[in-house]
């Protein structure tokens, strides 16, 4: 297929790289966002989010006219929707979280009022099994002129694809061009445009599939990694009852060349391993039996670290009968839900540190180097400070997140704090 014009809905983590990158290759991209922040932000030629090397693409991009942004989608010949896919309050029949497509749905609805014979639209975000076939019934219902993959097949006017990104935040430029894609079209036909599309900018390989195995295929890779991080979470919490240092355990584990144990953390956070497990949970619940046991399991910790943390200052008080609570400082070693980045989405780090707020303590500090100022609602709930203020002041340091500054960090200088280490970087 020829096309000329690629829009990008959703200019977030996933989609401001997506359209950066087949701007780079000058394709005339225009931005849809919801956020008018976002969209004033981006046709300045700045970014709003944290990501290496996007800053010098957008600004390019802008500058020389291949990108713009807007709130309302314009006509194109590509349209590749990348809006959250979160889920909805838990349902109190079966306590599983169901997949909110709100804003997917709401993403076919605006598109629709521009679409045309022959175009393309590609879902990207990250759903549960059957959520092309959805989108593309929602174009339909909005678009009855034109004819969809559902009902005329091959011979549809429009074609439709779900490509799911599989990109890790502070990689996502090199992730984007390298990793391979798994492409799954409703059709031949919408798979092989998909693929023309993709290759523009992927140097990796395009692998075709169907839409229901594609998007199952994202789903499984992330839960694979939460079972995975699961059974690290579990035996960290084991090891803990029984004395046992648990990273040194995992070491001398992971000697033997067939175990490759990861290491325990708070939680599991981010919006894609924390939330992508309940996809398949919520389609199969009575088969995805060890998927709903890890999810549970990374679920748990972080109260788990939260009940540490009270031990810790039971103790402290218990050392120092002359104070109360309302005299403990608290200082909590990162808010982002991986190390490096500044995403708080689905952050384990995030909510220990916000529980930690509602315990009437003298003060809440936090370390967070890789955010410069905390989001409004998070302003009255503890205060960001630089490590050395947090080390001086606290009584109890929690590290919550391996971001590159705190490994330098010594053992020593935590001589006369009580230390909550849910990472292992003072192990040493």
């Amino acid at each position: 297929m020829s096309y000329n014009t690629i829009s990008v809905i959703g200019l977030g983590y996933i989609g401001l790289p997506t359209a950066a990158m087949f701007a780079s290759k000058q394709k005339r991209v225009i931005g849809v966002d919801v956020n008018q922040h976002t969209v004033d932000t981006i046709n300045e030629g700045n970014i709003h989010i944290n990501e290496p090397g996007l800053d010098k693409m957008v600004k390019k991009a802008v500058d020389e006219g291949f990108l713009k942004a807007t709130i309302i989608p314009e006509p194109a010949d590509i349209f590749l929707i990348a809006v959250p896919t979160p889920f909805l309050s838990v349902d109190t029949e079966d306590s599983i979280p169901k997949p909110d497509l709100s804003y997917v749905k709401a993403s076919a609805k605006a598109v629709a009022k521009v679409l045309k014979k022959g175009d393309l639209v590609i879902l990207e975000s990250t759903s549960p099994v059957g959520a092309t076939e959805q989108m593309s019934a929602w174009l339909a219902e909005e678009r009855p002129d034109l004819s969809f993959p559902q009902t005329l097949g091959e011979d549809s006017d429009i074609r439709i694809a779900y490509c799911p990104e599989r990109v890790l935040p502070g990689q996502v430029i090199h992730e984007l061009i390298e990793n391979d894609r798994v492409i799954g079209g409703m059709t031949d036909k919408c798979s092989q445009a998909s693929i023309e599309v993709y290759k523009t900018f992927v140097q990796g390989d395009c692998v075709v599939t169907n839409a229901r195995t594609a998007e199952m295929a994202k789903l499984t890779e992330n839960s694979s990694r939460d079972v995975s991080i699961a059974f690290a979470n579990e035996l960290s919490i084991i090891c803990d009852k029984l004395d046992i240092n648990v990273w040194e355990l995992i070491n001398l584990a992971n000697l033997h060349p067939r175990v490759n144990i990861l290491q325990p953390g708070p939680g599991v956070g981010g919006h894609c391993i924390a939330v992508d497990p309940w996809f398949i949970i919520s389609k199969t619940p009575h088969e995805s039996r060890l998927i709903h046991t890890a999810r549970q399991v990374n679920d748990f910790k972080p109260q788990w670290v939260i009940e540490k943390v009270k031990l810790a200052i039971t103790e402290f008080l218990s050392e120092n009968q002359n104070k109360t609570i309302k005299d403990v400082t608290i200082a909590c070693f990162g808010l982002t839900f991986k190390p490096n980045i500044d995403d708080l989405r689905e952050s384990p780090a995030l909510e220990i540190t916000k529980e930690l707020a509602k315990l009437n303590l003298h003060k809440l500090l936090a370390v967070e180097p890789n955010i410069d100022e905390l989001p409004e609602n998070l302003k009255d709930d503890f205060e960001l400070v630089s490590i050395d203020t947090a080390i001086e002041s606290s009584n109890i340091s929690v590290l919550l997140v391996d971001h590159t500054e705190f490994k330098s960090m010594k053992k020593c200088v935590f001589s006369d704090i009580k230390v909550i280490d849910t990472k292992g970087m003072l192990v040493s």
